[in-house]
């Protein structure tokens, strides 16, 4: 199609001009919806949210107290990383016009006439009642959300410049290739997987992704993966909520309309996050004799994965169905297999494998299960439903999409965590002696500096009276030997908690079921 933007006159003249706001149309924009683009601008914002700062202050408070200042801004890298990548190549690659069945031609998005234009998507044949712009952004936030949901996986060892080159490596040649292979017109959307809103393209590469990519960095500091207790339940709580209401963006603005699939979509979110949330923690009454915040949030987060590839496709029994699942699947997966000798030798750290890949599957395969043709038809795809509509294919389909899917991430996360550490030659891991202090270590500052928790293992303060910035991991250890006269192992394990820089430990026959993950 042509590109071509409505010409302006701020003089206003000449005849058949259309005025708006303070500029006059040359041409009247037959496609034009201005709610249409409200509700769009209002559902990427939403997304947007889900991560900054959303997915910021959970990871800040589940993680220690040491790490939540990292933890946090691995995120925010990633959001900001993210759009440039995006608008400089990477849209184009996912939804512009076909070079391969998987991928579209790189193309920048910043031209202002491309910009201006309708909304469409060449490969599918698909136009919008928005500019193009529009949906440059909404589909950013979906792109960067992923990326710091891998994040999860790494938390707590990753080193900050290997993690700054892998975000915008995975992006193009990970996201992208998923995005147009069943959101763009690739061939996966042309054999008619069902993915409403991401329960592949984003919950299970980010859950292989970050599978994959925990295995190549290393686990983190054993005393790490033994006390793991959040440093601000509270905290998370919040962005736990953030997440859960931006994910009415998240689902309802995938039909690109405020139609009413929208809104079916956003009322199933609800209902089946809900059910997952209290399924899960009748699971931890029954097992654990006690509700688990902690369990509890996982639970949400399963059900809002669960949901996603299905949204607007199943009724609102499909998402209670789809809830139970969620809250139940993913919870054997994390309390019994993830207790396995085998999934301990892989530190994900904050269990992104069975929160969004095992959550995925779940929604992946009800979808092939319990879309109904109606849901399909209000969505504007060609499906017959699922298997509940007599379309037993659709199971299959997803099956394909899903093989593909984690395929597809476990190759290319491999190869760019080989080429980072063998060609860039940026170790994945930090140094030990980096890890046993954390922020402080890595960024100069700390996250509660009323406590100077994270200084104290450097041997005191006033090493940064001039300077906020860490020296490297060879001057921390000779620094430390020489102040304290000991190695920074002997300072960690001090016997004073706060010290160390270390959560006291929960009373005997106490201990919550989340944090004792790892190790026995």
């Amino acid at each position: 199609m042509s590109y071509g933007p409505p010409i302006y006159d701020p003089q206003g003249s000449g005849p058949g001009w259309t005025p708006y706001n303070s500029t006059y149309l040359q041409q009247p924009l037959d496609w034009w919806n201005p709610g249409q683009n409200a509700w769009q601008l209002t559902a990427g914002t939403l997304v947007g949210l889900q991560s900054i700062p959303g997915l910021v202050v959970l990871y800040a408070g589940w993680m220690k107290h040491k790490w939540s200042i990292n933890s946090a801004f691995m995120a925010f890298y990633a959001f900001a990383a993210t759009l440039i990548v995006w608008v400089l190549w990477a849209y184009r690659m996912a939804f512009g016009t076909q070079m391969l069945p998987l991928v579209g031609y790189p193309n920048i998005a910043l031209d202002i006439n491309y910009q201006l234009a309708q909304s469409s998507l060449p490969a599918t044949g698909l136009s919008q009642q928005f500019p193009q712009a529009t949906m440059v952004y909404f589909q950013f936030v979906f792109a960067a959300i992923t990326v710091v949901l891998i994040a999860g996986s790494f938390l707590g060892r990753m080193n900050f410049a290997a993690w700054m080159i892998f975000v915008p490596l995975w992006i193009t040649f990970s996201y992208a290739i998923g995005a147009f292979s069943i959101w763009g017109g690739g061939f996966l959307f042309q054999m008619g997987v069902i993915d409403y809103s991401g329960g592949y393209v984003i919950h299970l590469s980010s859950g292989t992704a970050g599978f994959v990519g925990a295995w190549w960095i290393g686990p983190r500091l054993d005393i790490d993966r033994i006390d793991a207790k959040p440093s601000n339940i509270t905290l998370m709580l919040v962005g736990a909520g953030i997440l859960w209401t931006g994910w009415n963006g998240f689902n309802g603005g995938d039909p690109y309309s405020a139609s009413p699939d929208a809104g079916v979509a956003v009322l199933n979110t609800n209902i089946c996050t809900a059910t997952s949330l209290l399924t899960w923690v009748t699971m931890d009454m029954i097992f654990f004799k006690r509700p688990s915040v902690i369990g509890a949030i996982q639970g949400m987060i399963t059900g809002l994965v669960a949901i996603t590839p299905a949204a607007g496709v199943v009724a609102g029994w499909g998402a209670i169905l789809l809830g139970i699942g969620s809250g139940t699947i993913p919870w054997i997966t994390m309390n019994i297999f993830g207790r396995t000798e085998l999934m301990r030798k892989v530190d994900d750290t904050l269990e992104v494998f069975h929160t969004h890949f095992v959550g995925a599957i779940v929604g992946g395969f009800g979808t092939g299960l319990w879309a109904t043709a109606e849901g399909c038809s209000s969505f504007g795809i060609t499906n017959p439903g699922g298997a509940i509509a007599g379309n037993g294919k659709q199971v299959w389909l997803q099956i394909v999409g899903a093989l593909f899917i984690i395929g597809w991430n476990v190759v290319w996360t491999s190869l760019i965590m080989v080429f980072i550490k063998f060609v860039c030659r940026v170790p994945l891991r930090m140094s030990d002696e980096m890890l046993e202090v954390g922020d402080y270590a890595i960024h100069g500052e700390e996250p509660y500096t009323f406590a100077h928790y994270n200084r104290s293992l450097l041997g005191g303060a006033a090493r940064d009276q001039h300077h906020h910035h860490a020296k490297d991991g060879a001057d921390f250890r000779e620094q430390t030997d020489s102040e304290k006269g000991s190695n920074p192992s002997e300072v960690l394990h001090g016997r004073d908690p706060h010290e160390r820089g270390q959560e006291i430990g929960a009373p005997a026959g106490m201990q919550d079921p989340r944090t004792e993950i790892k190790l026995d």
